[in-house]
């Protein structure tokens, strides 16, 4: 009896040591495996040969931590070549405007009679007017991005924004020979939202329309809460128009513009608890914002 205890127990004592060795083996080959991926930018998971669960239960964990920490990789890698690439445009359009300041404030330094000097003037105001433009619509997007930016909520009739932000943009419009057609349903569309972000957002969709409409405008809201800005936009693609929510994307570089006006819009609309979407079909540029009831679904 004693000497089959004893074989049990020597048995017993080899099984476990054989767990251990093979723990510690696999243990070894996370670590080895963990710091590799660390240091490479490489799309491999781990696997080890122990068939333990409890091992494999620890390398599947880490390989979802690893999953998450190379998806947050890539964020940050996108936003580097976005920041990269938005101080090279807003570089380019704040100098522009600028240098051609330093051009006609020299040229107002030689000229002789008042006519010329209000002309020069006029230009350099123009200009300045344009860099305060730009420079305001980045920080309105760094105010919009603000997570703890409050909405001040409130019962807002969809049909008066959408009629006085038209009004306001009748005379720019009109000037570019576009009369808009807007259909409003006989009531009201109300919804809980903040009033000033969707008057900011409603200048960003009509600023849109007045870029890049080639003479048309159809501005339509539906009893449901959807409101549709559709013209013709030749000069666009489907390519483009799939880009056109992109920070700091411009479709006319010449154009002084930061392309922040559709993402401050879209921003604004998902805080608002809304959807905002842009469709391009033979030629015609659609954009849509819907504000769904309190509790249901566009």
């Amino acid at each position: 009896m004693l000497w089959a205890a004893i074989g049990v127990l020597l048995g017993l004592a080899a099984a476990l040591a054989t767990k251990i060795h093979l723990m510690r083996k696999s243990a070894g080959e996370i670590q080895r495996a963990f710091s590799q991926r660390l240091t490479e930018d490489t799309n491999t998971l781990m696997d080890i040969s122990s068939r333990d669960a409890a091992m494999r239960g620890l390398a599947e964990a880490m390989n979802g931590q690893l999953r998450a920490l190379r998806a947050e990789r890539r964020r940050c890698q996108q936003g580097d070549r976005e920041l990269k690439e938005a101080v090279t445009n807003i570089s380019h359009d704040l100098r522009t405007p600028l240098t051609a300041m330093l051009g006609y404030l020299d040229l107002l330094e030689r000229a002789e009679d008042m006519q010329t000097v209000r002309r020069y003037a006029a230009v350099i105001r123009e200009r300045g007017e344009a860099m305060k433009g730009l420079t305001e619509e980045l920080f309105r997007y760094s105010v919009a991005l603000a997570p703890a930016r409050p909405l001040n909520r409130e019962p807002v009739s969809l049909n008066r924004a959408v009629e006085e932000s038209a009004a306001a943009f009748y005379a720019a419009l009109t000037a570019r020979g576009i009369v808009p057609a807007i259909q409003l349903p006989a009531g009201e569309v109300v919804r809980s939202l903040d009033r000033a972000a969707l008057d900011r957002v409603l200048e960003n969709l009509l600023q849109n329309a007045l870029k890049y409409s080639d003479g048309d405008l159809e501005i339509t809201l539906t009893e449901r809460g959807t409101l549709t800005i559709s013209n013709r936009a030749a000069a666009l693609d489907a390519v483009q128009v799939g880009r056109l929510f992109d920070r700091f994307y411009t479709v006319d570089t010449a154009r002084p513009s930061t392309g922040l006006g559709l993402a401050i819009a879209r921003t604004l609309t998902e805080q608002m608890g809304g959807t905002l979407t842009a469709q391009y079909t033979q030629t015609r540029l659609t954009l849509r914002l819907t504000f769904p009831e309190q509790g249901k679904l566009p």
